[in-house]
Formats: C-alpha cells, sequence, structure tokens
C-alpha cells in the first residue's frame, strides 16, 4: 500500500522528493491537463503558479523538466499520474482539483479508447506547460490553455 500524505508538511516533501527526481526541474508559470475532442481543447483545471505537486507529478509521467511544451497522455500515463497523486488526498486541510479533474478526463479517455477517432468519438488528453509566458504557444492546445489563463478561467 502506497503512504498517504495527511499533513501539508507531507505535501511539501513528496513535492520535494519528485523535483529531486527531475533533474533539471523548474516548476512551469503555467500547467493543465486538457481534453481534446470534435469541438477542441477543454481545460477544467488552469493552474497559474499554483499545484506544484500536481506539476512536478505530471512532469515526471511526461518526462518534462522545464520549458514549454504539450505532451499527448495516453490513458495509461494519465492512470500513472493519478496513481501518483492519489496520496495527496489524505490532506484534507487543501482541495485537490487537479486530481479531480485528471480522473474525469482518464474517465472519458478510456471510454473513448478503441474508437475510431474518424467517427468523431475519439477523446484524448494532453499536458500543457509553460516554462515562461514570454515563450510562444508550443502549439493549438497550449495557444488555448492561454487563452483560458488570460479569461481569467480556472
Amino acid at each position: 500500500m502506497t503512504a498517504q500524505w495527511p499533513t501539508k508538511d507531507d505535501l511539501a516533501a513528496a513535492r520535494k522528493r519528485f523535483e529531486e527526481a527531475i533533474p533539471g526541474w523548474e516548476p512551469p508559470v503555467a500547467f493543465g491537463v486538457g481534453l481534446v475532442g470534435d469541438d477542441g481543447t477543454s481545460f477544467p483545471v488552469v493552474n497559474r503558479r499554483s499545484g506544484f505537486l500536481s506539476a512536478v507529478v505530471l512532469g515526471m509521467v511526461c518526462g518534462h523538466a522545464s520549458g514549454t511544451r504539450t505532451y499527448d497522455l495516453p490513458p495509461y500515463v494519465l492512470a500513472e499520474a493519478v496513481r501518483l497523486m492519489s496520496p495527496a488526498e489524505a490532506c484534507t486541510d487543501v482541495r485537490h482539483p487537479n486530481l479531480t479533474a485528471w480522473r474525469s478526463i482518464l474517465a472519458e479517455i478510456e471510454g473513448a479508447e478503441g474508437h475510431d477517432e474518424t467517427e468523431g468519438t475519439g477523446r484524448r488528453a494532453v499536458a500543457v506547460f509553460v516554462g515562461d509566458f514570454a515563450d510562444p504557444p508550443a502549439d493549438e492546445h497550449d495557444a488555448r490553455f492561454r487563452a483560458l489563463l488570460a479569461a481569467g478561467e480556472s
């Protein structure tokens, strides 16, 4: 059984362990996981200079250390991020919106797995990391993410 992180200090210690495990880790200024569908990419949670434990866990499963970049998140990769973040739920002093969003997105993409994307049922997940707001958007998912940041949505 995985150890739980019931206190804010436990969350901080977990974050530090993950950061130390990624050579060259630099926290992003913003990040999020999006659901890509027929109508574009939606982001249930938009993190701006927050959610750093979630960011480093996501970075670990994506292989991201720094900079601005997007990554496709197959179900098994997002499931691993959920598994790694789950011990954080033991800390009831803070909300865990990223974990909630990741589980919801995972349910969506697992349901779409195996469907032919040409039929319009293919949904997938993407991770967006913004290393610096001065960086140009990495792609259309990053551009949508930044539009939500500019609009103040979360």
